[in-house]
């Protein structure tokens, strides 16, 4: 048996691994269009921020492909797939026969479309490649603009300003981390920005970056022109599905499968970053790109591909970071529509140094938001991916030292 596997990030790594611990004789081959080994791609702002170097980012030995008896394609981009004859085209023309294949490509940065940004000094922060480059410019860069208020953005501004760097964030969003949290949580996250040097910009897009050769200034949808010598844009990722034939392989903003992570071709399967799958919190599709989720996927992918079955429960968005002096968790869908007829209830906030908001659908909880006092989250975390009835007034949930676990152990 074949198997053939692109991507050698956690998700494809993990699968290698599942793959030769339940087919010892199988042939495994892993296409990537990196040349690094794999490594740990949420450690990369720590190498920017200056408290890892960039030799702790392998995950694992320099052996791995050689103990597990895998061939891998490093500097290879994935360019098509023919799912008639089952070959995965390559970008240099060559192809890869296979039995099974596993999409596991990732995904990449969200391309940001203005003048100037091919200049140099604009980066994208995604790879450990991108981070390399970004350190190599800290030398002569003494005020940045980081675009974006997700993660990504936030990392990149707190590993610049921890270097020394003058940063400028420009968020198009009304909020920090809009995305994970509420407008009441994302106001004290701000605050917090503003409080330890941060320049924030709320509302605020860029039209172009202006530069001879390197950049010199970020100018915005406003007309404002903001000098800088570097840029990072964090502005969210898509997943990497431009080689797939979306007329054969069912494709919406990721790769569809199902409970078993096949794709709608037997014998194709998808995880990690480019996999759309069920979203346990909002009930519909939907892809988190998170870490630990690509890991457990990549795993149950290269289980069902050897022929074990096993279902995967489907997946749940959350997070938790630090934010300076604030300690936030996020999980499930924290900030659904009006429209999704969810019940809030919510308490604390910036003057009593905490902040706790729950979501509740159809008498479930379905998301949170924690901002310190935070070490219930794995309750609530429980609560969720298991469906547990909330049969307790929800105003109760919120009150000071309210236990979560009663509620599972009932």
């Amino acid at each position: 048996m074949k198997y053939v596997i692109i991507g050698n990030g956690i998700a494809g790594v993990s699968a290698a691994e599942a793959i030769r611990a339940t087919a010892p004789d199988g042939e495994i081959i892993m296409i990537a269009d990196e040349t690094f080994p794999p490594y740990s791609r949420p450690m990369i702002s720590h190498v920017l921020d200056g408290s890892q170097p960039h030799a702790k980012l392998p995950i694992r030995s320099e052996r791995f492909y050689e103990d597990l008896n895998i061939t891998p394609l490093l500097g290879q981009r994935a360019a098509g797939i023919d799912v008639a004859g089952r070959q995965v085209a390559l970008a240099d023309g060559s192809r890869v026969d296979f039995d099974r294949l596993l999409i596991a490509a990732g995904a990449d940065p969200r391309p940001l479309k203005v003048e100037g940004v091919d200049l140099g000094n604009v980066f994208y922060m995604r790879t450990q490649a991108h981070v390399q480059r970004q350190v190599a410019a800290l030398d002569k860069a003494r005020r940045a603009v980081v675009l974006g208020g997700g993660l990504v953005g936030f990392k990149a501004a707190y590993g610049l300003l921890k270097r020394g760097v003058d940063v400028t964030m420009l968020i198009t969003s009304d909020y920090p981390l809009s995305m994970q949290v509420d407008p009441f949580a994302g106001g004290m996250i701000l605050d917090e920005l503003v409080h330890r040097g941060l320049t924030v910009e709320v509302g605020v897009s860029v039209n172009g970056f202006q530069g001879n050769g390197k950049v010199q200034a970020a100018v915005t949808d406003a007309g404002t022109r903001l000098p800088c010598d570097l840029v990072i844009i964090g502005k969210g990722v898509l997943p990497v599905r431009d080689f797939i034939p979306k007329a054969a392989i069912e494709v919406d903003l990721g790769v569809t499968v199902d409970a078993h992570l096949q794709t709608s071709v037997k014998d194709i399967y998808a995880a990690g970053d480019v996999a759309e799958m069920m979203d346990i919190a909002r009930g519909c599709p939907w892809v988190n790109a998170l870490w630990p989720e690509a890991a457990a996927q990549g795993r149950v992918a290269g289980l069902n591909m050897t022929g074990r079955p096993v279902a995967y429960p489907g997946s749940l968005s959350r997070n938790v970071m630090r934010v300076f002096d604030l300690d936030v968790l996020t999980v499930g869908n924290a900030n659904p529509r009006a429209d999704e007829n969810c019940r809030v209830v919510q308490a604390g906030g910036p003057g009593r140094g905490h902040y706790r908001r729950l979501v509740l659908k159809d008498g479930v909880l379905v998301g949170a938001v924690m901002i310190n006092c935070i070490e219930q989250g794995g309750v609530l975390r429980a609560l969720i991916e298991n469906r547990v009835p909330i049969r307790l007034p929800p105003e109760k949930l919120i009150a000071p030292g309210f236990n979560y676990g009663q509620l599972i152990s009932n």
